[in-house]
């Protein structure tokens, strides 16, 4: 695969942004997952015509293409070996806002809090709100039908989606959008692969629509994204009189760049609610709070988030999350956060009252505050959305691989699920994490696993596939809104069953027969145990060090520590400092966690030769060693305290330039300058 992007490389170099250098492809072979694949090439489009050229060089040579925005995938959709197309650095325009009918039309690396920023001055926004806000993109929401704290009012990024501009896998251009009955049936005729696809696509759910609702996770489930959302289409006309328009967008939204290239999408904005109020019910047991959810989803709620004390007890470290934990009371083993939303502050008040003699009366909670003010909510929701880098910064005894934190069943059943899930871990002898929507019966359920021994490894495989068993017994999603990419991928056919599994084989084929976009994500997946960031095979960094990382427990515990969330990819608008090079530059590289990759890939594989390496030393270049990660990085990476160990290493074996001894001896040299203010300040000039 490599050499054949190579060969791209060379021929379209002078056309298109492709690099192929190796700190390059190092930056990219990780996301936010479990996973570690080093691509053969990465390319930046700058527009439609980029993304075609890519596509039809792609069919023509054989090679395949992994979609990528800001990279914070949970189950590895974002890492490929060919060819991976990073739309976060060009494609980034809001193209239009229409505030009479409430629609924007924005290119795929469009940040979510960026749209919003400028569809607030009408009043609007875009609705789905994931932890990731402040850096995912639109592009990536589509792939994944993200969906966030609020879907239980305001649904997943499917329901939001009115239009897309795509790139079909021949290189063809196609817009999808609501389609009248008359309006399908011409697009049936067209001799193209559009035409095709319609085709193909009516043949199947027209034949297979009983036996796809009838396997598919129960209806009241909202966030169901196992597989192609073939259920959603049996929903629509003509397959049901009383349905919305057909709409393939919905097929789209949640395929993981795996059926088509989106070039443009028309998104709905929804009205900014005028008031809202937040609620903190905290318990003494995760049971407690599964029980008072199912009493709390009976109100007119706009979220109910869980946190449990886990993530709790990690913000005591973060130094920027510690001044967020004003409302707890006591140590809580967990928490509900319940936002109610309206026009009218009187009626959220008497709601909230309700909420919390209801959960008095049935003994379920120990403390209830409640808040209105817009500062101290906005210090609530920081803490919540920290939650997913803080667990996942733990540290090595604490480590939660990323391959079953997606599942979703009704809320009646949570209580129930949840007990069987207990089980399930006192079965394999772990522990876990408890956090996130139990508004819509949706857990992020992380089980503490040390996949770097053969044991853990066993433990998560064998683990992976009881999940899979338990989420079937209760009709439920594999996964809920973090797609299954490559991590839940290889157990959709124990959930869905094999008749169901060769349909979304169909499916892919309809849409790419040649397997050119994102393989090995959804179908025809590569074993949950096949390219991991951390696993046996992994060789931990040992080599002599200036500092002591006594607070890390080792310098190689610290190249550890970055999980690939990416909050270091947030920009100077959304506040904060971290990190001010990337802010700028808006490259991977000036990131922090870009840096922390290449930090443990190199370590970990060459050991004391990495401190000699170029494309380390050039990652570090623009690195400030301004501290903004230690304090706001929830993982707690703290890269001035890396680079300096590095540079320390790097000058024992490398002669530093005039450049070099220049700035450590800057002091002599002011003193010097001082003597003769006129030449100096010309020649700084």
């Amino acid at each position: 695969m490599s050499i054949k992007c190579y060969k791209l490389c060379a021929q379209l170099g002078n056309i298109l942004d492709i690099k192929t250098d190796e700190l390059t492809r190092r930056l990219y072979a990780t996301d936010a997952s479990m996973y570690e694949e080093v691509p053969g090439a990465v390319a930046f489009p700058a527009s439609e015509a980029d993304i075609v050229e890519l596509v039809e060089r792609a069919e023509q040579d054989g090679f395949s293409i992994t979609p990528r925005a800001a990279g914070t995938s949970l189950a590895g959709q974002a890492t490929g070996g060919s060819l991976i197309m990073d739309v976060s650095k060009n494609m980034t325009h809001i193209l239009e806002i229409d505030d009479t009918e409430g629609w924007a039309r924005v290119q795929p690396g469009v940040i979510r809090d960026s749209l919003n920023r400028e569809a607030a001055q009408y009043n609007l926004f875009f609705a789905p709100d994931t932890s990731t806000t402040n850096r995912c993109m639109i592009g990536g929401m589509i792939g994944n039908n993200s969906a966030g704290s609020f879907s239980v009012k305001y649904k997943t990024t499917r329901d939001h989606v009115l239009e897309m501009d795509v790139v079909l896998s021949d290189g063809s251009r196609a817009t999808f959008k609501p389609l009248t009955d008359d309006e399908f049936e011409e697009k049936r005729k067209l001799l193209s692969l559009e035409g095709h696809i319609y085709r193909s696509v009516h043949n199947l759910i027209e034949e297979h629509r009983e036996s796809i609702l009838e396997a598919y996770p129960h209806p009241e489930i909202m966030r169901r994204n196992t597989g192609y959302a073939l259920d959603k289409l049996c929903e629509m006309r003509p397959y049901n009189p009383d349905g919305r328009l057909f709409n393939l967008c919905e097929l789209l939204c949640g395929s993981e760049g795996t059926l088509a290239i989106t070039t443009s999408a028309k998104v709905k904005l929804t009205s900014v609610e005028p008031c809202k109020l937040v609620m903190i019910p905290q318990f003494r047991s995760i049971d407690e709070a599964m029980k008072a959810t199912v009493e709390i989803s009976e109100f007119d709620v706009s979220a109910v988030e869980l946190v449990d004390d886990i993530i709790l007890d990690a913000t005591k470290a973060n130094l920027e999350q510690q001044q967020n934990r004003f409302f707890l009371q006591g140590e809580p083993k967990c928490i509900l956060i319940v936002q109610l939303e309206g026009d009218d502050p009187k009626k959220l008040q008497e709601q909230a009252t309700a909420i919390k003699q209801k959960l008095k009366k049935e003994k379920l909670g120990y403390a209830y505050p409640i808040f209105d003010d817009e500062e101290r909510m906005h210090r609530v929701w920081e803490l919540r959305k920290a939650g997913l880098g803080l667990l996942m910064g733990l540290g090595k005894d604490s480590r939660s691989p990323t391959f079953s934190e997606d599942t979703a069943v009704r809320v009646s059943d949570l209580p129930a699920y949840v007990s069987d899930f207990k089980n399930l871990l006192k079965k394999h002898s772990t522990d876990c994490v408890f956090y996130a929507h139990a508004s819509v019966g949706e857990l992020h359920l992380r089980p503490v696993i040390d996949i770097t021994t053969e044991s853990g490894l066993d433990t998560m495989k064998a683990m992976a596939e009881d999940i899979a068993d338990l989420v079937k017994q209760y009709r439920g999603s594999l996964s809920g809104e973090h797609g299954d990419g490559r991590a839940r991928a290889p157990y959709i056919e124990r959930v869905l069953g094999p008749d169901i599994m060769l349909l979304l084989e169909q499916m892919k084929e309809i849409w790419d027969p040649n397997y050119i976009f994102n393989p090995g994500k959804i179908v025809l997946a590569k074993s949950i145990d096949t390219d991991l960031r951390f696993s046996p095979s992994y060789i931990k960094p040992d080599v002599p060090t200036i500092f002591h990382w006594r607070k890390e427990e080792g310098f190689d515990s610290a190249i550890e520590l970055c999980n690939g969330a990416g909050v270091c990819r947030k920009l100077a608008e959304s506040g904060g400092t971290m990190c001010p090079s990337y802010m700028v530059t808006r490259d991977e590289k000036d990131s922090t966690r870009g840096r922390a990759n290449v930090f443990r890939q190199l370590f970990s594989g060459q050991q004391m030769d990495a401190f000699t390496s170029p494309e380390l030393k050039e990652a570090l270049d623009l690195c400030l060693s301004c501290k903004a990660c230690k304090s706001e990085c929830p993982a707690n990476v703290d890269m001035a305290k890396m680079k300096a160990e590095f540079l320390n290493g790097w000058f024992e074996k490398i002669k530093p330039t005039f450049g070099d001894r220049l700035f450590t001896k800057l002091d002599a040299y002011y003193k010097l300058a001082a003597k003769n203010p006129a030449f100096s300040n010309w020649l700084a000039r």
